[in-house]
Order: structure tokens, then sequence, then C-alpha cells
């Protein structure tokens, strides 16, 4: 109950945040999965670069072929591989051949509004080959 009553202070040092879809993998196919790896969801390394995401950075995948979602933390692999591999527990839920989106989301105040370009959006076919590339302008939706 404190909390709540610590959102609800008008006081100025404290500060809503709200959590905004900051990268995003789309339509990749898992080349990969390790159950006796320790953990994790290996993303090629190009990829991560290009919509941000960071090595260790919590990640979700939500799994297009089964409906399956999962929460863990992003690992690079070689760049330009083209791979994506599911990691301990994920590869029960995520199997070779699953078509995955893969996310990462960032918690802003309203200050930090003012500063966010919006997401960054990465498209991949069933071959892993980029479709497409964008940057929405979230402001105009």
């Amino acid at each position: 109950m404190t909390e709540y009553l610590q959102l609800r202070s008008t006081s100025p040092s404290v500060r809503a945040m709200r959590e905004f879809l900051k990268s995003k993998i789309h339509g990749g196919q898992v080349t990969q999965a390790d159950l006796a790896y320790e953990g994790s969801f290996g993303i090629d390394q190009e990829w991560m670069e290009e919509v941000g995401i960071s090595p260790f950075e919590a990640i979700e995948v939500y799994n297009i072929s089964n409906g399956a979602r999962l929460k863990t933390y992003a690992i690079p692999f070689p760049r330009g591989s083209k791979q994506l591999q599911a990691n301990g527990a994920a590869a029960h839920l995520v199997q070779v051949g699953h078509r995955v989106i893969i996310v990462s989301y960032a918690w802003l105040s309203e200050n930090d509004l003012e500063k966010f370009y919006g997401p960054k959006i990465l498209i991949l076919n069933e071959s892993n080959a980029t479709v497409r590339f964008y940057k929405p302008d979230w402001r105009s939706v």
C-alpha cells in the first residue's frame, strides 16, 4: 500500500514510469536449441546492434509457431551468422524451425519521453534474411 501511496503523491520527486517497446526482431527462425546450455537466447550480434539490444539485456521471446512466451537474456552470437538459439529451459518452449519475435522494453519517465526516438524494428523472413528495418515515428501514431 505504501508504494501505491507514493505513486499517487503530488511530490515532484516522485515520477511515474511507463514501459515502452525499445527493440524488436520479428519473424526470425530458430536455428539451434540447446537444453544443456545454462540459459539465455543467442542472437546474431549484427541484429542485436541494429535494434539496440545489449549483451545480457533482458528480452522477451514470443513464439509465433506455438504461442509460448518467455523472458530470458540475450547473448551475442557470431556477427552475420543469422543464428537464433534457445538455450536451457527456453529450449523446452522454442525449438529449431520455430518462428519468433524477440523484444526488449524500456521504462521511461515523462522527461525520458522527450528524448526517446521510438523503437527499432527488424523484420526477418523464414530464411532469417532482413526484409525491413525501420524506426516508426511513434509520436505521429
